[in-house]
């Protein structure tokens, strides 16, 4: 399931860049950033779909706003521990 939730994750936040930005080519080097990016937090152990999808979307985003990969890197991996942490702390309603 990690595998597709990385597709899957990646697919969404690369579909939904595209149209923001109508003049981005469909093999941009951004897509292959973004894949590089999404693949290294599911190799460290990250495979919930909609955490992933949250980090695509960040990462995309800042790499934008600050056009270099590793701040964009960090500042998605801050999106994404904020969001480990809003989790952490919301009580478990499973039965």
């Amino acid at each position: 399931m990690t595998s597709q939730a990385m597709e899957g994750a990646c697919a969404f936040a690369w579909r939904n860049y595209l149209l923001l930005h109508s003049g981005v080519s469909e093999n941009d080097n951004r897509r292959s950033a973004l894949y590089r990016y999404v693949t290294n937090l599911r190799d460290t152990g990250q495979s919930d779909f909609d955490l992933l999808q949250i980090a695509a979307v960040a990462y995309l985003k800042n790499l934008d706003e600050l056009h270099d990969d590793r701040a964009a890197r960090f500042a998605a991996d801050r999106v994404l521990a904020e969001c480990l942490g809003s989790r952490s702390a919301q009580p478990d309603t499973r039965l």
